[in-house]
């Protein structure tokens, strides 16, 4: 089956320009101008943009946690990605007691049922001499990263020395560590103090975890990596410090490199004040207007290197059902902390909403150019997780993994327009302008304006291999 896509405007990470694109079965193979096929389908993209899919190097389906799950799995989550533009998504799995092999197989069969292409992380939460043993084993699996944390005590955080281990290892068989960086020590103390106290608030949940944590453990990991000669991937930075502390360890040659997501770059801690404060509860929480304004400028110079999601949604009141495909459903969710900000779920929608918004509320404002807007959604996190050129590009050869974007496209935003299987959305009511209008997953169109044509089972797993320092 051929393809051709005229008169479209092409941005990449690099460069914009008016160009043909010809799909044949599932690759891209030829770009140029006044492009002609006797037998392919023809779409005419005057008036619009043509971009790489979105590549979401952080999301979390199907993701236990406290007495629920987190309620987009393999199939609805990537749906919803395929709405925003996102066409490869990166899940991390959980390391059971049992080991590598048999961790990444019950994310498989999770994964079974996928609709957009997908690659997974190893979180790392254990360490001894047989994990360390067996950590190469993961890169003939294709996968080539490893997520260590510095915060929740006694459940997924290592000591200081097991992530320096984890990172010579890495560094040895070309993998990647991704860190979640809090102070894990100051956090618990805390939390048991307000507890002790009474105060069971949401807001608590952002004073129990104060920024000068994630600034401190930044720059502690990057200073391991430093020693280890390793690279590593500061995931969900939201503190103005941890822009600081990257730029400071990549000006001195530390190949470090930074993540942000849209709700560090929109909204405040005082989100979590409001009536329905439990919306917002992430982990790291949100910060404050002078934290939002340094990430922008981290992404405008480009200190930060790409922006993910931290996709992890919870409906806020599970104990009503919501439709979803004909179907109701509900899952417990956030009203299961409603007495102790300690028992809500961690966690926010945004898979789909990552490309819309961020094009309104960062291109268009001049925050980020458009060719940003590609190297941040797709290109660099395609770069850096071992999957370019077969992922985030317009070039022949490239699985064709495209998305056609309206530019003059208008629409209120919210639950109406979200694929997110929850009850609500962060951005309820923003006016946008620039929609994706078609999008491709490997030259099969999934995506046509409303209408969905994709379908689970769809996506293939990514086997990666050492991927770039950006």
């Amino acid at each position: 089956m051929s393809t051709l896509i005229k008169n479209g405007t092409l941005i990449t990470a690099s460069d914009t320009f008016e160009a043909d694109i010809l799909i044949e079965g599932e690759l891209i193979v030829q770009i140029g101008k006044n492009l002609a096929h006797p037998n392919a389908d023809i779409i005419d993209a005057n008036g619009k943009l043509i971009m790489p899919g979105g590549v979401d190097p952080h999301v979390h389906l199907d993701l236990p946690m406290f007495d629920t799950v987190s309620s987009d799995n393999h199939y609805t989550g990537h749906k919803a990605a395929a709405f925003g533009g996102t066409t490869t998504a990166m899940d991390f799995v959980v390391l059971e007691m049992e080991g590598f092999a048999h961790s990444v197989d019950l994310w498989m069969k999770k994964a079974e049922k996928a609709a957009i292409d997908y690659s997974f992380h190893m979180n790392l939460t254990q360490f001894n001499n047989k994990i360390a043993a067996e950590i190469p084993s993961l890169m003939e699996m294709g996968i080539q990263t490893l997520k260590v944390f510095t915060a929740y005590n006694g459940r997924l955080r290592l000591d200081d020395g097991n992530i320096f281990k984890a990172m010579q290892i890495a560094k040895e068989n070309g993998m990647l560590v991704m860190a979640h960086c809090e102070n894990g020590d100051v956090i618990d103390t805390l939390t048991q103090q307000v507890l002790a106290d009474g105060h069971t608030d949401p807001i608590w949940h952002a004073w129990t975890r104060p920024s000068w944590g994630a600034v401190d453990a930044t720059l502690r990991v990057a200073g391991m990596a430093a020693e280890a000669d390793a690279s590593v991937y500061i995931v969900h930075m939201n503190a103005a410090g941890e822009v600081d502390m990257l730029k400071y360890a990549r000006e001195r040659g530390v190949k470090v490199m930074g993540e942000t997501c849209p709700q560090y770059l929109f909204f405040t801690e005082d989100a979590l004040e409001r009536e329905d404060g439990a919306k917002w509860i992430c982990s790291p929480p949100m910060r404050k207007e002078q934290d939002n304004a340094r990430l922008w400028q981290g992404l405008h110079n480009g200190t930060l290197q790409t922006i993910g999601t931290d996709h992890c949604p919870f409906y806020f009141d599970g104990t009503k059902p919501i439709m979803y495909e004909g179907k109701e459903i509900a899952i417990p969710g956030k009203e299961l902390g409603k007495y102790n900000f300690t028992k809500i779920p961690n966690g926010l929608p945004g898979i789909q909403d990552r490309m819309p918004i961020l094009w309104t509320y960062g291109v268009q404002t001049g925050h980020i150019t458009a060719n940003q807007f590609v190297a941040y959604t797709s290109t660099n996190p395609a770069k850096i997780f071992g999957l370019y050129p077969r992922k985030g590009a317009l070039v022949p050869g490239a699985d064709a993994d495209l998305v056609i974007w309206d530019p003059e496209r208008t629409l209120k935003y919210g639950v109406a327009h979200s694929h997110q299987r929850t009850d609500y959305n962060l951005y309820e009511g923003l006016d946008l302008k620039g929609y994706p209008e078609k999008v491709f997953l490997r030259g099969k169109l999934i995506v046509d304006g409303e209408k969905w044509l994709g379908k689970s089972g769809d996506g293939q797993f990514l086997k990666r291999s050492e991927g770039e320092v950006l």
